[in-house]
């Protein structure tokens, strides 16, 4: 029975090109097939942006358009569909490769890519490459400590509901606050209610020519467009006791 090829789950960074790991970008270069993802808003893949200079041949990229469908049915669908297609290309013994912005496994879409590759082909074998969070590139270019000591940390998607949002910054020592979109408005106006608009750091599009990173975010009151690829990091002074 002839080998089959491996499945490569790369984090490319959250845009400075090249902020990915050595081994992650020696793996890619020998890939037969590489997807990138583009969002159907856009008209090129941010995740092909990130990858340093290079002289992969244009005919090992393959797109992927997506949108961000809520129906978990459309999801499981649409990632079922390529799960085949590459589980053909792992069983010509092809290694494929996805790329994807940030980190991998931190809410990243992978998993389901990578759940439904795995189902499709159970015997190909895979490796996921770790990359670079918003957060942490964010932290690095605010001079932000993301924790010290024993000092609570607590990752979020935003909430909807202001409330949940300020129960976790009060009961933490820090919040990091990811996927904020259209709700920018609203955490910034939560924010300055609890007096730590001076204690949050805010960036948008981190490392690419569009980024956006500020301390001290009165600003953002006037540009809620800014919400889209956004993240914040929350210092809370004084957290209350768990």
């Amino acid at each position: 029975m002839s080998k089959t090829g491996t499945f490569y789950g790369i984090g490319v960074g959250p845009g400075e090109p090249g902020l990915l790991p050595v081994v992650a970008w020696e793996t890619l270069k020998c890939c037969h097939v590489i997807y990138i993802p583009r969002a159907s808003s856009q008209d090129a893949s941010t995740a092909k942006a990130c990858l340093p200079a290079h002289s992969i041949p244009d005919e090992r990229f393959k797109e992927i358009e997506f949108d961000m469908s809520k129906d978990h049915s459309v999801l499981a669908e649409r990632y079922s569909h390529s799960a085949k297609e590459i589980a053909r290309q792992l069983r010509q013994g092809l290694d494929v490769a996805y790329l994807t912005i940030g980190d991998t496994m931190t809410f990243s879409t992978f998993n389901y890519q990578l759940q439904a590759v795995r189902e499709a082909c159970p015997e190909a074998p895979w490796r996921v490459f770790p990359g670079v969070t918003s957060y942490a590139a964010l932290a690095a270019c605010t001079g932000f400590a993301l924790g010290e000591g024993k000092e609570r940390v607590q990752i979020l998607p935003c909430p909807e509901d202001p409330g949940a949002l300020q129960r976790a910054i009060e009961t933490n020592d820090i919040v990091v606050l990811m996927k904020i979109g259209r709700r920018l408005s609203m955490v910034v106006a939560l924010l300055e209610s609890m007096n730590l608009l001076r204690e949050a750091v805010f960036g948008t599009r981190v490392g690419t020519t569009e980024a956006v990173c500020l301390t001290g975010i009165e600003p953002l009151l006037l540009n809620p467009a800014y919400g889209y690829l956004s993240t914040m990091l929350i210092r809370n002074p004084s957290p209350r006791p768990l």
